[in-house]
């Protein structure tokens, strides 16, 4: 902000002062001379007028303020009364990661002195939020659907904006992913429109604290009860607003027995079962008074029947799921919440209760029903698990109530079907990220193996020629192993190890080129179409692997039809292949409800079949490693995992669904894959060149090693074929030894070329202390990791790669070229 005074940057009084002031002078310098008659005398006084007016003029000037430039800075109090929020964290951070500036709710959840990069992230975690930063401050916004903290259950979702004057500061905002209660939004509910509508009913409602004191009522239940409709009740508890007789009837104080009798019934909100996910200590409870003799068109009943209409209609517009039971346990009615949260909205309600439960929970079920049916009035719960959802537990809560005619029983379930979704994706995605990890250090391993065989295959063939007995042998190892190193690189590919070359692409371009090959994969029989949709917007990828994943979902869903038409026993058979571009917009995404996914603009891939789509229970382990529908020997099971990983690896997102026919029954399988649209510039060559395969460099003038590797084959093998190749080579075993032979000066090492995971060292340690004393030694790293992903963690100077496994004039050549590029 600059604030300026217009006054003091004049330095002059105001414009109309001036003007009479001149007009003045001009009137008593004429009477001067009209008066004397004397040119002279008139001329001396104007000059002296005029003096005189100039000196005040500068006298006014020197004494005006001047003007205010100054840049006030951010009023950081203003700040946070703007931000506060009491479902979201937020908090400011400036460059040097330093927290200026916080709401009250963050400070509850994370601490008043916490800036959110210190906060403790499990790992896996704070390697995605740090990513997150690096994106939000070079693309200025970014998201996490899930950050956890170490010790903690609770869960998170991110979003990080860059803000401020320059673009200076970070807006980290936290929200806490969580079970909502049952009764969200009730209070305001009932103390409004719906709260009117149940009093006319003759149904007067009210939420009481666990300590007794009324949190609201419907308006009607205020009235009758004080005498105004103001629903809060602040203070009162609820015991004083009701008095019983001899008869143990209940009526409302202020009216006495001249009122109508009442009929109380008790429905806790929160059970001790789901204290885990709402305090229990802060759980309501529902109060429902119905008055017992209303009955139809005004009269009076005294047995209370007349009001199960009323109950009912009551039951069905709150959002809790609610049923009520006869003294037999048999179920009178339920209302749409109660179905949803027992999964029966389509089958409707059985006979009995107990037949919503496992067969070991039935006796326990019928027997608490009977109890609460018959005995005292009172309320309880109990943890089941229902028939149809054998993994997850549920609660019931119970409530016997008198009055009601045949009702003896109310029975109470939160609907946590949005709780389970959300803790299925969690499972799903922690699962998913644990299989990763398994697969990626799988992988590695065994690529240190593959580096052995193959390396010892190259070494034989050096003493074979292709006449020998030996020679067709060695070569088939050979081979078996290369299409080994091929699995471990879909291994890769899934666990978003691998190495990607991104463009930014427009992704019809990429369908145009694989195109033709298809056609060829699919054969006669399979109908292939493919549609575009307008103004897509570009996306960065891999070209190779989109069309990696192309073919792998395009195969797949020849060999379903194929298989779902033998399974017909239709011998001829047609089948179809869509294929279909779409423009997704941010709103769109909102829309559809998706909470992995962020709200951003997306080109969407739609790969869909005729092949009777996926079984149910499938669904959600299609994308697992090695798992596979096929017959034992015609599938590896690594298709649609490698997929998986080269889409996540892009930032996109992949999701798989049946298409339903008429009558509803699949009819084929749908892969959507979406992408995010490329917000930066785009280069003049969309698609980029091709990498060309580097060429082996003609090195002749030999040159001094040091070999670090841990794995004794992996180090033998390549000890040789580098002697082999003329070079002078110090091997050893892991990277204090490496490190002991810098420092012990005999050897003037022109390369070195080290593993990256090793034991007590690993390579990349090694590297930062060796350059401490040989800054210019360039380093070759050997992995099974992708090297996108080790030059984002070891970030040195002058460093190399050479992925694992690799034949011995693939290493020898590398070797070469690395040290051409020294002279």
């Amino acid at each position: 902000m600059i604030a300026r005074e217009e006054s003091a940057v004049s330095g002059l009084p105001p414009l109309p002062l001036m003007l009479g002031v001149a007009a003045a002078s001009i009137v008593s310098i004429a009477l001067v001379w009209l008066v004397g008659q004397q040119t002279l005398v008139a001329l001396a006084y104007g000059g002296s007028l005029v003096a005189l007016l100039l000196t005040l003029l500068l006298v006014a000037r020197l004494k005006a303020p001047a003007a205010d430039h100054t840049v006030f800075e951010p009023d950081w109090a203003v700040t946070s009364a703007a931000i506060e929020n009491r479902r979201r964290g937020v908090a400011i951070i400036d460059r040097a990661n330093r927290l200026v500036c916080a709401n009250s709710t963050y400070e509850a959840w994370f601490g008043a002195e916490s800036a959110p990069p210190e906060l403790a992230f499990d790992p896996q975690s704070r390697e995605a939020v740090m990513a997150a930063v690096r994106e939000a401050w070079r693309d200025g916004t970014a998201s996490l659907d899930l950050v956890m903290l170490e010790g903690s259950e609770a869960h998170y979702r991110l979003h990080i904006d860059r803000s401020g004057r320059g673009e200076a500061y970070l807006v980290w905002r936290f929200a806490e992913l969580r079970e909502e209660r049952s009764y969200e939004g009730l209070p305001e509910r009932l103390s409004g429109r719906l709260g009117d509508v149940i009093s006319r009913a003759g149904l007067e409602l009210a939420l009481v604290g666990p300590d007794g004191i009324v949190v609201t009522t419907t308006p009607g239940l205020a009235e009758r009860a004080t005498g105004s409709r103001d629903t809060s009740l602040a203070g009162l508890e609820f015991v004083q607003l009701l008095r019983s007789d001899d008869r143990d009837r209940i009526f409302f104080a202020r009216e006495g027995q001249q009122g109508s009798p009442q009929t109380l019934v008790h429905v806790p909100l929160d059970t001790p079962h789901n204290a885990r996910l709402s305090d229990a200590d802060q759980a309501l409870s529902m109060m429902l008074l119905v008055d017992s003799s209303v009955g139809i068109g005004g009269g009076w009943e005294g047995n209370g029947k007349a009001a199960i209409p009323q109950l009912e209609a009551l039951l069905s517009a709150l959002p809790l799921g609610l049923a009520l039971t006869d003294r037999d346990g048999r179920f009178l009615f339920a209302n749409k919440a109660f179905l949803r949260a027992v999964e029966r909205v389509d089958q409707g309600l059985p006979q009995f209760p107990s037949d919503l439960v496992v067969r070991e929970d039935k006796a326990a079920m019928a027997d608490t029903v009977r109890r609460f049916a018959k005995g005292a009035t009172a309320s309880g719960d109990m943890a089941v698990r229902l028939a149809n959802d054998k993994e997850e537990p549920v609660s019931i809560g119970l409530a016997g109530v008198r009055g009601l005619g045949d009702a003896a029983v109310l029975l109470s379930i939160s609907d946590s079907s949005e709780e389970k979704r959300l803790r299925r994706q969690v499972a799903q995605a922690t699962k998913m990220q644990a299989v990763g990890q398994l697969a990626g250090g799988v992988a590695h391993d065994f690529n240190n193996v593959l580096t052995a065989i193959i390396g010892y295959c190259d070494l034989m063939l050096l003493r074979h020629t292709p006449g020998d007995s030996d020679y067709d042998d060695i070569q088939q190892i050979k081979a078996n192993s290369n299409r080994a190193a091929s699995l471990t690189r879909q291994l890769l590919a899934f666990s978003r190890q691998q190495t990607l070359r991104p463009v930014v692409l427009q992704l019809p371009d990429v369908v145009s080129e694989v195109s033709q090959l298809l056609k060829r994969l699919m054969g006669e029989k399979i109908e292939f179409s493919v549609r575009h949709d307008r103004e897509l917007g570009s996306v960065r990828a891999d070209p190779q692997q989109l069309e990696q994943v192309i073919i792998n979902l395009a195969v797949n869903a020849r060999d379903a039809m194929q298989a779902h038409a033998m399974k017909r026993g239709k011998h001829d058979w047609k089948g179809r292949l869509t294929l279909a571009t779409r423009r997704v917009s941010a709103r769109d995404v909102r829309k559809m409800g998706i909470d992995i996914m962020p709200a951003d603009d997306y080109t969407v891939l739609i790969v869909q079949d005729t092949g009777g789509g996926i079984p149910e229970e499938h669904l959600n382990k299609i994308f697992e490693p090695f798992f596979t529908t096929k017959e034992q020997g015609k599938g590896t099971g690594l298709g649609l995992s490698t997929v998986y990983g080269i889409v996540k690896q892009s930032n996109g997102f992949i999701f798989a669904d049946n298409v339903q026919g008429p009558d509803g029954t699949p009819i084929g399988a749908r892969f959507t894959m979406y992408l995010p649209v490329h917000k930066g510039e785009l280069p003049a060559d969309m698609r980029g060149e091709e990498p060309e395969e580097p060429k082996a460099t003609e090195w002749s003038a030999g040159g001094k090693l040091l070999l670090v590797e841990d794995e004794d084959t992996v180090r033998a093998v390549a000890e040789r074929a580098l002697v082999r190749a003329g070079y002078t080579v110090t091997a050893v075993a892991d990277g204090e030894e490496g490190l002991a032979a810098i420092a012990n000066g005999n050897t003037e090492f022109d390369l070195i070329v080290s593993d990256v995971v090793m034991p007590t060292m690993d390579g990349p340690a090694m590297a930062r202390a060796i350059r401490k004393v040989k800054p210019d030694v360039p380093f070759l790293f050997m992995s099974g990791y992708a090297e996108e992903q080790l030059r984002s963690e070891i970030d040195i100077d002058n460093m190399h790669f050479i992925p694992k496994p690799f034949s011995v004039q693939q290493i020898n050549a590398k070797v070469s070229e690395v040290l051409s590029e020294q002279r």
